[in-house]
């Protein structure tokens, strides 16, 4: 089956401009995106679907094919699954194989590895999930606020209200059912299941536990000095091993959108 990796890399940030080709431990962000996708054994193809030419420049010399996208597919107020959908469209028109299972890659998550790539895949691949995702254990208490009339919700006067606890009981962290937070890394899904639906989320959705330590993502620029300064702890050195990726559970969410 066809496993198509595809990242989407616009050239109109905000909050970083140039930040999918800014770098992190020498290597710009959307070029540590298709090297992870290209060392992963089950992707068949790298796609970086873009609008600019940096990005696509530094997409191709990383190895991966580059789909134009159209400007109005750039916009802030454009989706990852529209831009998804353009690529799809795009390549089914260059091949005559179809996609079978499409990856979502975010070049925002500048340590996500082939391992976590693989393992995503593995989730629709092998063990029959319609989309799959990666996704870090998570145990803090949220916490939701309510402001007066008139005022901010955070403001005076405002009530707080637990809301994954009962406020009245303070659980232990090993008595809480567990909970997990999308790293926003890795989805994998199948393509003809996202083409009906139009979302990543489908059918019998699985998550693939993934390194709390390695779920940065970079939105403004104090993520991207975080990154940066955490390269040394999560890059492996040229030759030796990643840190390994905890083991993928038998877990799912039962998730029909």
């Amino acid at each position: 089956m066809n496993v198509t990796a595809v990242i989407p890399a616009r050239g109109g940030s905000k909050g970083i401009p140039g930040k999918n080709v800014a770098e992190v431990g020498g290597v710009p962000l959307v070029a540590r995106a298709v090297l992870a996708c290209r060392g992963a054994a089950h992707v068949t193809r790298v796609v970086v679907s873009t609008d600019d030419a940096a990005i696509a420049a530094a997409a191709r010399e990383a190895g991966a094919e580059v789909v134009e996208r159209p400007a109005a597919l750039g916009s802030d107020l454009a989706s990852s699954e529209s831009a998804l959908l353009h690529a799809l469209d795009r390549l089914e028109e260059r091949y005559p194989e179809p996609v079978g299972v499409l990856v979502l890659v975010q070049c925002t998550s500048p340590f996500v590895t082939a391992e976590e790539v693989d393992a995503t895949v593995l989730a629709v691949l092998r063990d029959g999930a319609d989309s799959a995702f990666t996704a870090v254990p998570f145990h803090g208490f949220l916490w939701g606020t309510e402001g007066p009339a008139a005022g901010s919700p955070t403001g005076p006067g405002h009530r707080a209200h637990g809301v994954n606890h009962d406020s009245s009981v303070r659980l232990r962290r090993q008595d809480r059912t567990p909970e997990y937070l999308e790293s926003g890394a890795v989805y994998a899904m199948r393509a003809d299941g996202f083409r009906r639906h139009g979302h990543r989320f489908f059918g019998r959705t699985q998550l693939v536990p993934t390194a709390p330590e390695r779920a940065i993502e970079i939105d403004e620029p104090g993520d991207l000095a975080r990154a940066r300064a955490l390269v040394p702890l999560l890059d492996a050195p040229e030759g030796a091993p990643r840190v390994p990726a905890p083991p993928v559970l038998p877990q799912h969410i039962g998730k029909e959108i």
